[in-house]
């Protein structure tokens, strides 16, 4: 068996050896699909009472999607957790004694922690999907309709994204009070603020939580944002690709 096979499939028995990481998973299933059935109920109850504007701007699918707000938190947790679990314990030092190789090493984590967070991401969003169009009964949208089957996978990507941005942050932080501590209110409140203030808009734009959220949506009416869906996510990407950098070169260059 090569080395990075060894490193894989010891990453697998710790993520899985590690009871607060499979629980935040779980949560995150359980808090996005109840709160966007939740949501999704309310709207078909009021939507007549909806103003004109607002009907003609709906979009089932992404109100289906209500929930991803708050289930992303826990997929902020699982990538803080993964990460920093070690460097709280002191195990760490174990660790790259046993793997030296610091890229083999960090690959090999937030390869296998990805992969977990991919397959519970795509199976929440698309289940949140069918729930929430359940719920909205005659106001629902089917799979089969235009942009709609590009948004569900878009939401499983997108939460996937956001637990491998917060496994990278972590990675440059090390502590997860310190980690939580930036991402909780970077994506809870500083994007929030930025991105509804107008003379701020524009940058909040570019935050990887508010673009990458355009590949979750279908009905983009009144929507300025310079950019499409897959523009939107891009730039998540982006996001995350400098945080993996910077995550390696800090990695790499401080002491266990």
């Amino acid at each position: 068996m090569s080395v990075v096979a060894q490193v894989l499939r010891s990453e697998w028995t710790k993520i899985r050896s590690v009871r607060s990481t499979v629980w935040t998973l779980g949560v995150a299933i359980v808090v996005t699909v109840a709160l966007g059935a939740l949501i999704s109920a309310f709207t078909k109850e009021n939507f007549d009472n909806m103003p004109v504007r607002d009907k003609i701007n709906f979009d089932p699918t992404f109100v289906s999607f209500a929930g991803m707000g708050l289930g992303q938190l826990a997929l902020i947790v699982f990538g803080v957790l993964v990460v920093s679990n070690e460097y709280s314990t002191g195990m760490i030092r174990t660790s790259l004694a046993a793997v030296p190789q610091r890229g083999v090493f960090l690959f090999s984590k937030i390869a296998i922690a990805t992969l977990l967070a991919f397959v519970v991401a795509m199976i929440t969003s698309f289940v949140s999907f069918f729930v929430g169009q359940a719920m909205l009964g005659d106001f629902a949208a089917s799979l089969d309709d235009p942009g709609v089957l590009r948004a569900v996978i878009g939401g499983g990507l997108y939460m996937t994204l956001i637990a491998v941005f917060s496994m990278a942050v972590a990675t440059m932080l090390r502590s997860p009070m310190l980690a939580l501590g930036i991402l909780m209110p970077f994506f809870f409140l500083i994007s929030a603020i930025l991105g509804n203030v107008p003379a701020t808009r524009k940058v909040g734009q570019y935050l990887p939580d508010q673009a990458g959220h355009k590949v979750m949506q279908v009905v983009t009416v009144g929507d300025d944002a310079p950019y499409g869906p897959w523009g939107g996510f891009t730039i998540m990407v982006l996001w995350v690709a400098a945080a993996l950098v910077g995550g390696y070169a800090v990695l790499r260059r401080r002491d266990a």
